[in-house]
């Protein structure tokens, strides 16, 4: 439909209390929810890309995307009637110390589109300054969109919890940017994404006024929460929100198990950047596994304490729901709640852990020695240098009756020979799944199901982001279009499936990642 018959509504800014101030300078924001704020207009506003699922999930068609007034709209030179834009405030712990207010610094959230029952939040990523940008700019730039803009839609179609990318729309103007902190800022060409998502309320959203004692503007908006978002555990109570707390944990559980399962680390994982629906939310230095490490970070910020790599991501997820837990603790008034939501966490943890690794594994019984042979399997990957990916996915093809190491070359790094504990784990692996009885075939449609042949590498969206820049951005949308079946054969796309090429080893962008954006 054209974006004139659009059913928008402001349930957030009409149900909460709001920033008195409307100017838009820097300030700490008390007593309120938001600030109303609307998005700085930009040069010359152009579509780059689309998705095509979500404008549907909006009503929306392809041939309404390429509306000049969509461009307009998502570049943020124009608004909707209804729309009345906003900017969250949200304090959160980074790296693991309280930081403080914090908000929505260069993200403003136009309104709520309803259509077929549903109700979406669109926001713009790099849409301009708001009163929590502090000394940035509130703008993006065009390497960054690219990689939230596709991340975002690779994420959904592997089937994790994430918030959804409607559009990436290049502004025309050059935003100033120091990609390494090393004192070379430079000019480059600036994006905005619009972002989708049922809310992008995070842990933080409640942090802040549970650290400011401010308890009348934490319960109103746990209550918010609760109508609008989690309506079928039943009217604000104390009961009903440990009831909240409790299903927050375990989402938090399903969703990282997901990200173990790819391969996919964060690389931020502040309070501020959790989902309290249990979303993947705000994709800045996230990465890929390639050779697998338990130990690998995609920060370069938090290349030092390596706080939020890929191996220590459950346990993060713990540490950021207990700091989400204490937020609650005034609205329920007992500490014992609150422990048992997050045993919920460690158990659904644990079972879903399993769970993913089995079906990794093509495995459908539950055995004593379980644990003991993933265990091996990660340590014998990690010695080996060996493509998560592209190992996981091989195995299903594995000739359980004659396992060899040769089946897996195209997934090594190094030379395969000197590897024994992998070669050791394929003879006990194949006993164990031939022991179950499972016809070859339907084992392997099974695994190739939950293994993913294609990923968002950091080296292909780097390609993309160059080609981009040098004018070309055909392959951000063949890059779109492929991860929009990621588990299936795409012959025509061979290319995007094999393994890190050692050129982007350490190339900038194909490994580790800042947060400048």
């Amino acid at each position: 439909m054209p974006l004139t018959d659009l059913t928008i509504a402001s349930r957030f800014v009409d149900h909460l209390p709001s920033d008195p101030e409307l100017a838009n300078y820097t300030r700490p924001v008390h007593a309120a929810c938001y600030s109303r704020v609307s998005p700085t207009s930009v040069a010359a506003p152009t579509l780059v890309a689309h998705s095509s699922e979500v404008a549907e999930l909006l009503g929306l068609s392809d041939a309404d995307c390429r509306s000049d007034d969509f461009a307009s709209v998502m570049g943020g030179n124009a608004l909707l009637a209804g729309m009345k834009p906003y900017a969250a405030c949200y304090g959160g712990h980074q790296f693991g110390n309280w930081a403080g207010q914090l908000g929505d610094g260069r993200a403003i959230t136009l309104g709520e589109i309803l259509h077929n029952g549903q109700s979406l939040e669109v926001q713009l990523k790099g849409a301009g300054p708001t009163p929590y940008s502090r000394r940035a700019d509130g703008r993006a730039v065009l390497r960054s969109s690219i990689r939230e803009f596709l991340c975002s839609e690779a994420m959904a179609h592997l089937g994790i919890p994430t918030t959804r990318a409607l559009s990436l729309v290049q502004t025309g103007d050059a935003v100033v940017r120091d990609m390494f902190y090393n004192g070379n800022a430079a000019p480059e060409p600036g994006a905005i994404v619009a972002r989708v998502a049922p809310s992008f309320l995070r842990f933080g959203s409640y942090q802040i006024h549970a650290a400011r004692r401010d308890n009348d503007t934490l319960r109103a908006l746990a209550d918010y929460t609760l109508r609008h978002h989690f309506a079928h555990l039943g009217a604000p109570s104390p009961e009903t929100y440990t009831a909240w707390l409790t299903e927050v944990c375990r989402r938090t559980a399903e969703m990282v198990v997901h990200w173990m399962r790819v391969g996919f680390v964060h690389g931020v994982m502040n309070t501020d950047n959790m989902s309290v629906l249990g979303l993947t939310i705000d994709y800045g230095p996230y990465g890929w596994i390639d050779a697998y490490d338990h130990d690998w970070t995609p920060n370069t910020t938090d290349a030092g304490g390596r706080r939020y790599r890929f191996g220590f991501q459950p346990r993060i997820a713990g540490w950021n729901l207990a700091r989400f837990a204490e937020s609650l603790y005034p609205l329920i008034g007992d500490v014992a709640p609150l422990e048992g939501a997050l045993e919920v966490y460690s158990a659904t943890l644990a079972a879903s852990h399993h769970e993913m690794m089995c079906a990794k594994l093509g495995l459908t019984t539950r055995q004593e020695e379980d644990d003991a042979l993933f265990r091996a399997l990660l340590e014998a990957l990690q010695e080996a240098e060996t493509d998560m990916t592209i190992f996981y996915r091989r195995l299903s093809s594995l000739d359980l009756s004659a396992p060899t190491l040769d089946h897996f070359t195209p997934s090594f790094y190094a030379e395969h020979s000197a590897h024994p504990k992998l070669a050791d784990w394929l003879i006990r692996y194949s006993q164990r799944a031939q022991g179950e009885g499972i016809p070859e075939a339907q084992r392997s449609a099974a695994m190739c199901a939950v293994n993913p042949k294609y990923v968002l590498r950091n080296y292909l969206a780097q390609e993309a982001i160059d080609a981009a820049e040098a004018g070309d951005t055909s392959r951000v949308t063949t890059l779109l279009d492929v991860m929009r079946r990621p588990y299936d054969e795409q012959p025509e796309h061979e290319q995007f499936a094999a393994r890190r090429p050692e050129w982007a080893r350490h190339k900038a962008g194909c490994s580790m990642l800042s947060c400048s954006s």
